[in-house]
């Protein structure tokens, strides 16, 4: 509860910069030791007054001393800023890349990042008034936009004898798509355009009902390669292309209440499938969601408004 209330107070922020506010330091279990040993040689040293142990006491306790100076420094001054996450899937991790920049002009070495609790990290030298990117990683639970989670950078460069770290809390969110359906069935069939001539079908999910010669300038993806691979086997080189006039002929239609009898999420996993598939294939598609109809189009923009639909349903 304490930790909760804690990190609720860290501001949200897609950059920030460390500095003595914001950075902590203590000692690790390694300089706990340092700190018991130096304490037994300190006291040896007095009992049996060894001049030698008065040196080597104290030139270790200066070592430690200047190290967690050091230590301290290689974070404080560090600017880091949260690159915007990319798309994400359910029951894939979302990645978020960091930029670390620097405007010393020493190198600073072996600082990692991870999100907050988790055991995973990700390690990086920030070169001398330059930048490094460093790349973090988390598994959401469920689908639907979530806020990116919190995060921590440390260092215990160059002994080891002390943690210096900081906690962050980006305000970046990422939106988590539906999990693709794994063996999903082929496309449903077209609907006819309204006011249009009949309907063709997708046959097979992947092929259209009629195929032309190949013109120059025709995307390859149109390319008929079974059918090239058995032109091929009989001494043809002849290509043949789908017909994309045929294609427009009918509207591809993928709708929530016609994806199957099973739970929403399976359906929506089905969907998903589907609307990769379709953007595979580039036809034009249509997306229909309790209360929300996306008109048949096709391209990036348009794959991108059906999964964010799909991840909002």
């Amino acid at each position: 509860m304490v930790r909760q209330w804690w990190q609720a107070r860290l501001p949200l922020s897609d950059s920030i910069t460390l500095t003595q506010r914001n950075v902590y330091i203590l000692p690790t279990r390694a300089g706990a030791m340092l700190g018991a040993t130096l304490a037994v040689l300190l006291v040896a040293s007095i009992n049996y007054q060894l001049n030698l142990g008065y040196l080597l006491t104290f030139l270790l306790a200066g070592s430690a001393v200047v190290g967690m100076y050091v230590c301290h420094g290689t974070l404080r001054g560090i600017t880091m800023n949260l690159i915007a996450p990319g798309e994400c899937f359910m029951g894939a991790s979302a990645l978020f890349d960091i930029n670390l920049v620097s405007r010393r002009r020493s190198v600073r070495h072996g600082i990692g990042l991870s999100v907050l609790g988790a055991h995973h990290w990700a390690w990086t030298d920030v070169p001398a008034q330059g930048s490094a990117t460093v790349q973090v990683a988390f598994q959401p639970g469920q689908r639907g936009l979530h806020r990116a989670p919190t995060l921590t950078a440390e260092t215990r460069f160059p002994l080891g004898t002390f943690r210096v770290w900081t906690v962050w809390r980006p305000a970046a969110q990422v939106l988590v798509y539906p999990k693709p359906e794994a063996f999903a069935p082929p496309l449903p069939a077209g609907e006819p355009r309204s006011g249009g001539p009949a309907a063709t079908q997708v046959q097979g999910g992947t092929e259209f009902d009629g195929v032309r010669a190949y013109r120059r300038g025709d995307p390859l993806k149109r390319v008929v390669w079974k059918q090239a691979a058995k032109a091929l086997a009989r001494g043809s080189d002849e290509l043949v292309s789908r017909d994309t006039e045929q294609v427009q002929r009918y509207e591809l239609w993928l709708d929530l209440a016609q994806a199957g009898p099973r739970s929403t999420e399976h359906r929506l996993s089905r969907l998903c499938a589907w609307v990769l598939a379709a953007d595979r294939l580039g036809i034009d598609y249509g997306l229909r969601l309790p209360g929300v109809e996306i008109q048949p189009d096709s391209g990036p923009a348009h794959r991108k408004r059906c999964l964010e639909a799909l991840a909002l349903c």
